[in-house]
């Protein structure tokens, strides 16, 4: 499915390495883009892969007025921007509005529910190993099979059509929460402990390592069933295997972070789990201890 050439633009909200992936598929797949807000002006997007680079004009704007008719938007933000980003997304709260939320964890439509409502919220799962290379600009890698699992209803199949369009290897899931539990059993690994240990990807394949990420794991699955995800045994193996078969070079956006002296987004993984463990009196010891680390790295002032 190809957009008509009429069909309002859409806002994207957080220009980091997600985002501009997404939104680069979406241009390809003939959308206008708008970029909103952001410390630097941009007015192209550019998406290295296999170290082939593709560009696209885009609209930047600097007021949320500037988004007035918008109906899509991608909200990309990390999980704990969310708030500081709430002028943008208010102008989006309006019926038939339509609002792909592309952050990690499974709380995505709590999270921006506050802000958008009445709009029509779309969580999803990325798979997508993005870096940011400047402003604007990013480096793609695949891995596995898929890219991004949407929503089996009608908005997301739409917006799955579109970004297959664009070249986005997508699903839609009847059962959505098990599939970010699922991904959430690798976000709660490796973001947390490439950032504690500096390292890159490569780092989940220390035997060590990897005994803490399956206890991390274990933990999860219990908090997730309780939930209502349908997790398994099975789903630590898999995940542990996908870690450890990700692309060489490899790096996580908590890492990335860190290195860069930034605020990390560990309540919205690390601090999921420990909520939803709280909920059902189900004790996660592990992760508790990674939440106290990760919360412990401040932030450099001004990053």
């Amino acid at each position: 499915m190809k957009p008509s050439a009429n069909e309002p633009p859409v806002a994207l909200i957080g220009a980091g390495a997600i985002g501009l992936s997404l939104a680069s598929a979406l241009a390809r797949a003939g959308r206008s883009i708008t970029v909103c807000g952001g410390r630097e002006p941009v007015d192209r997007i550019e998406v290295t892969e296999d170290g082939t680079p593709e560009t696209w004009p885009v609209r930047h704007v600097t007021d949320p007025a500037g988004i007035a008719g918008h109906t899509t938007a991608i909200v990309a933000v990390k999980a704990h921007h969310t708030a500081a980003v709430s002028e943008w997304l208010r102008a989006l709260a309006r019926p038939g509005s339509t609002v792909l939320v592309a952050q990690n964890g499974v709380e995505q439509r709590e999270r921006v529910l506050p802000h958008v409502r009445p709009a029509h919220i779309v969580p999803s799962v990325v798979y997508l190993n993005v870096e940011r290379t400047a402003p604007g600009r990013a480096r793609l890698r695949r891995v596995g099979a898929l890219d991004i699992a949407l929503p089996d209803d009608a908005a997301g199949a739409a917006l799955a059509a579109e970004l297959e369009a664009g070249g986005m290897r997508t699903s839609t899931e009847a059962d959505l929460k098990t599939v970010a539990w699922t991904k959430l059993l690798t976000n709660i690994t490796a973001n947390p402990l490439t950032a504690l240990t500096g390292r890159r990807a490569d780092v989940m394949r220390d035997p060590g390592i990897e005994r803490v990420a399956r206890r991390l794991m274990t933990e999860a699955v219990l908090a997730g069933r309780a939930e209502g995800a349908a997790l398994t045994e099975a789903h630590i193996d898999r995940a542990v295997d996908w870690l450890q078969h990700v692309p060489e070079g490899s790096t996580t956006s908590m890492r990335e972070d860190r290195l860069a002296g930034r605020a990390l987004e560990y309540d919205a993984l690390t601090g999921a789990v420990v909520r939803a463990a709280e909920r059902h009196g189900i004790d996660v010891p592990a992760n508790r201890s990674i939440l106290a680390l990760l919360a412990a790295i401040e932030p450099e002032a001004g990053a």
